[in-house]
C-alpha cells in the first residue's frame, strides 16, 4: 500500500464528471489496483475514488501542467470501462510504502455470523432450486459468506450483512471480479443479503446486477419446526 500527502487536484471522468480543486489530500493506491482520495474530514469515506480492477500511471506532466505547478499526475484507467481518474499532485508533503500481507478477513458479529448459518441452512430463502456449495469460500482478499448454485446451476457468491450499505455492495463487487475470472466458477451472480438495506446501497447493488434480498431474522429462525421435531 502506497501512502501519500500531497496538495493535488483530482479530476474524474466516465460515468459522471466530477473535479476537487487544489487541497491538501490523502492519497492511497493498493495493490488491488484501487485508488482513494481522502480529505481530513466529512467523513470516513473518499472524497473520490477509483475501484478495481484498475492500472495506476505515474507520469511527468505536460507543459501547460508544469507551468501550472503540477509536478507529478497519476492517470488511474479502470479496466473493464472508461472511467479515468487523474490526480495533478503540486507537492509531495510525505509519501511511504507498506506491505500489509494478506488479510484474514472481517470477523463476523454474532447477529451476522447467525444470519450466515441459518441462510445456509435454508438456502432455499433465495429462491426455489438454490442449493449451498459451501460457507465462508476462500477468495484472495478474504471468504465469501456463503458460494450456492441457483436452480440453472449458476454460481452465487452471497453477502450477508446486519445492515446492508454502499460498503457491503462495494465488498460483494471485489469478490465477484475475482470469482468471474475462475472458469470453473463464471458467470457468478451476486446477491446482498441483509435485515435492511440502505436505498443508496440498493441503488448501485441494482445497478451493478447484484440481487438485493431482505432477511427476516425471526422467520429465518421459525422455519425449523420445533413441533415437528422428535427432540
Amino acid at each position: 500500500m502506497r501512502l501519500v500527502i500531497a496538495r493535488c487536484s483530482v479530476d474524474y471522468a466516465g460515468r459522471l464528471n466530477a473535479h476537487l480543486p487544489l487541497a491538501t489530500r490523502l492519497l492511497i493506491a493498493k495493490a488491488d489496483g484501487s485508488v482513494l482520495v481522502h480529505s481530513d474530514g466529512g467523513s470516513y469515506k473518499p472524497l473520490n475514488w477509483m475501484s478495481p480492477p484498475a492500472k495506476l500511471t505515474v507520469a511527468v506532466p505536460d507543459e501547460d501542467a508544469r507551468e501550472a505547478g503540477v509536478v507529478e499526475t497519476w492517470t488511474v484507467q479502470h479496466a473493464k470501462t472508461d472511467d479515468r481518474l487523474v490526480v495533478s499532485i503540486h507537492e509531495v508533503l510525505h509519501e511511504s510504502e507498506h506491505d500489509l500481507g494478506v488479510d484474514p478477513g472481517l470477523v463476523k458479529d454474532g447477529v451476522e455470523a447467525h444470519l450466515q448459518k441459518l441462510l445456509a441452512e435454508h438456502i432455499a430463502t433465495l429462491g426455489e432450486g438454490y442449493t449451498l456449495v459451501r460457507r465462508e469460500y476462500m477468495t484472495a482478499i478474504g471468504p465469501v459468506d456463503i458460494l450456492a448454485r441457483d436452480a440453472g446451476g449458476r454460481a452465487v457468491a452471497v453477502e450477508i450483512k446486519r445492515r446492508g450499505e454502499i460498503d457491503g455492495v462495494e465488498q460483494l463487487t471485489r469478490y465477484l471480479e475475482l470469482l468471474n475470472r475462475d472458469p470453473l466458477l463464471a458467470p457468478v451472480a451476486g446477491v446482498f443479503a441483509a435485515q435492511e438495506i440502505k436505498p443508496q446501497a440498493r441503488t448501485l447493488a441494482t445497478d451493478r446486477g447484484i440481487r438485493c434480498v431482505t432477511l427476516d431474522y425471526d422467520a429465518l429462525r421459525g422455519i425449523d419446526d420445533v413441533e415437528s421435531r422428535l427432540f
